[in-house]
């Protein structure tokens, strides 16, 4: 699944996924640089919890983003796909600068949103300049293809990880969250394995990758990233490899880029911080 084509001359939004666990309270640098490209106190800021059984997740989130200075931030509780077609809800996302979707477990989100009006609005939007950002289970389903779940470690193998049909918000990366602090190298490795035509970003705790229009990734927060570039990838067992055998691959690069740090998704080019 491809990104929603933009209108002509039109720039697409940003695409935010933060690795989890991001700082709301003494130094929110994530969510107050989406506040700031979303429009400051003009924000109107639409909130997507439905991949949290929490009811106060919402609600909670429209509390951060008021401290921030948002004038107008707004929960959808969209906890089934009769909801997620919700004329309402659409016309929210319709008058929104800026889309939020929460953590929680990212099969809420494919399996209540995949194909929906919202899910199709949401696509939409960004192409027409809306950010999107998602934490954590938000994070994961921005691409094409979502890492559902899989092993922790260091090594990949054949059932280092199982995949689920993304949203598509962006298709030259795969993303896992939590990185560092789950230990997820040896899925991100595994999920590379299969098709080396995206990038693999591991985004630590309260750490998120800015990517822009022009597909260039900038590294905020206080963690690192880690990006597993497959472009000269030579090699890879995956196909021939047996139930639960360690994949061979060779040829990789792995580039682990903190705050400032930059990377062209198109490209692969990596950057330090200037």
């Amino acid at each position: 699944m491809c990104p929603a084509k933009t209108i002509d001359g039109q720039q697409r939004g940003f695409v935010i996924p933060i690795g989890g666990a991001e700082e709301r309270v003494k130094d929110p640098i994530i969510l107050q640089r989406f506040v700031e490209l979303c429009g400051g106190e003009d924000a109107y800021i639409v909130i997507i919890p439905t991949a949290s059984q929490l009811e106060e997740t919402g609600p909670n989130y429209e509390d951060v983003f008021h401290e921030l200075g948002v004038q107008k931030a707004i929960s959808l509780p969209i906890n089934d796909r009769e909801e997620a077609n919700s004329d309402e809800y659409l016309a929210e996302l319709d008058k929104a600068t800026g889309i939020f979707i929460t953590g929680g477990n990212q099969l809420r989100l494919s399996t209540i949103l995949g194909g929906t009006p919202v899910a199709q609005s949401i696509r939409k939007r960004n192409a027409d300049g809306v950010h999107v950002a998602g934490t954590s289970a938000g994070a994961a389903i921005m691409p094409e293809h979502m890492i559902a779940g899989g092993r922790t470690g260091a090594l990949p193998n054949e059932e280092g990880v199982t995949f689920a049909p993304g949203m598509g918000l962006i298709n030259k990366v795969i993303i896992d969250q939590h990185f560092s602090q789950r230990n997820r190298l040896g899925r991100l490795l595994s999920a590379i394995s299969y098709n080396p035509f995206a990038s693999g970003l591991g985004i630590c705790e309260n750490t998120a990758a800015f990517i822009g229009p022009t597909g260039v990734l900038e590294v905020v927060g206080h963690g690192s990233i880690t990006v597993v570039d497959p472009a000269d990838l030579s090699h890879s067992s995956m196909a021939d490899a047996s139930r639960g055998e360690a994949i061979t691959l060779i040829g990789l690069k792995l580039h682990v880029l903190g705050p400032g740090a930059t990377y062209c998704t198109n490209e692969r080019i990596a950057t330090p911080a200037s």
